[in-house]
Order: structure tokens, then C-alpha cells, then sequence
């Protein structure tokens, strides 16, 4: 006669391995929940594998955004030095341009 195969839902080893991370007594649990200890670890090492490769997937994830959003910086960087540029360049080639930034009057007071 062989193991019967037993499928165990998903909060039941949510469950079960919240209650390993409490406990000191892992083999009175395994005894309580009717499963094996292997079992009981292969759960455990099965949740930190897919909490491992989420880290790394949010990991990649923010890398990526951020590498997009320093070259978004980088561009706009670029065009306000552009910008400043040409401005300063407009400004020195205005005529009766006195370099404070106001232009002269054409007309001066009577007083």
C-alpha cells in the first residue's frame, strides 16, 4: 500500500507556516496538522524561493524605472541648457539691450 496523495489548499499552508514561525515545537505541528515535517519544509522553502524571485523581480523592475527616469532627467536637463543658450544668445543680439535684463527706453523723459 502507498502514501496517499493529499492536495492541501493554499491558506492551509499559509497556515501552517505562520504557525512553524511561532512555534518551538515543530514536530508537535507537524503532529497537530497531520503532515509530515518534510512536507512542512519543502512549504517553507518553497515560500522563501517565491518571495526571493519577487524581491528580484521588483528589484528589476525599479532598476529599470529608474535608469528610464535619469535619461528622462538627462533630456530635459539638455533642453533647458538649450534653452538658457539660446536665450542669452537672443538677448546679447537685442539692440538697446543694457544687459540688466530691461530694455532701454527709446524715449527719454522731459524732466
Amino acid at each position: 500500500m502507498g502514501q496517499k496523495y493529499v492536495k492541501y489548499s493554499k491558506e492551509f499552508r499559509e497556515s501552517a507556516l505562520r504557525r512553524l514561525s511561532l512555534t518551538p515545537n515543530v514536530a508537535q505541528l507537524c503532529r497537530e496538522l497531520g503532515i509530515s515535517r518534510q512536507l512542512l519544509y519543502q512549504w517553507r522553502d518553497g515560500a522563501r524561493r517565491e518571495q526571493q524571485e519577487h524581491f528580484q523581480n521588483a528589484e528589476q523592475r525599479l532598476r529599470q524605472e529608474n535608469a528610464q527616469l535619469r535619461k528622462a532627467l538627462l533630456k530635459r536637463t539638455l533642453e533647458v541648457d538649450f534653452l538658457k543658450a539660446a536665450c542669452a544668445k537672443v538677448e546679447a543680439l537685442r539692440p538697446g539691450s543694457i544687459g540688466s535684463g530691461v530694455t532701454a527706453s527709446g524715449k527719454r523723459s522731459a524732466n
